[in-house]
């Protein structure tokens, strides 16, 4: 492997965990109506556990209200039963053709017990990113070992990779910050 070929896994590693942190905030309920915190409420579908999101259209009617239309009407029971399992902490509403789900203003508590998942989270999006650097400059002094780049390459490759991980590890406060923002909203 080429010292270029480190240096580039090692970003795309990075922005993939970029990426996991604003994928899994986008799934947290902040108040307001949201098809992505349905995306870990899976359901029984022919004996196959199905994400809701492929057996109905789901649709934002009124700010903080989902409106969700299985294609088969069968689904209706399945799928609210799915959602009171979940950890929503929404209540469903069946009106025999589709679900409402109604999103209450989020209490005090609540929005602190969020905003503390959103730290944790953060901090893991900085862990990973941090193991990612590590590994990039052990598979330098790999290439160093194998004589195929030189003691100096390696110091100069290091620092472009702490660079790289001083840029993604400020992205991913930003991505905490912005959603600790979103959620204090009342």
């Amino acid at each position: 492997m080429a010292v270029q070929d480190v240096i580039k896994d090692t970003e795309h590693r990075m922005q993939a965990a970029v990426d996991a942190m604003r994928h899994d905030f986008s799934t947290y309920r902040t108040g307001r109506a949201s098809p992505a915190v349905l995306e870990r409420v899976h359901v029984d579908y022919y004996g196959t556990e199905t994400p809701i999101s492929q057996i109905a259209n789901i649709s934002i009617p009124e700010p903080r209200q989902l409106l969700i239309q299985p294609y088969e009407k069968s689904m209706v029971v399945t799928i609210e039963r799915a959602i009171m399992k979940s950890d929503l902490g929404i209540n469903p509403v069946n009106d025999g053709t589709g679900i409402r789900l109604t999103f209450p203003q989020m209490t005090e508590d609540r929005r602190k017990d969020m905003v503390k998942q959103v730290h944790a989270r953060t901090e893991q999006g900085r862990i990973s990113i941090r193991n990612v650097r590590r590994d990039g400059i052990e598979q330098l002094k790999a290439l160093e070992k194998k004589k195929e780049i030189t003691e100096d390459e390696v110091k100069g490759q290091e620092a472009k990779i702490q660079k790289l991980t001083d840029q993604f590890v400020g992205q991913a406060d930003d991505l905490g910050k912005k959603k600790e923002a979103e959620l204090m909203v009342v």
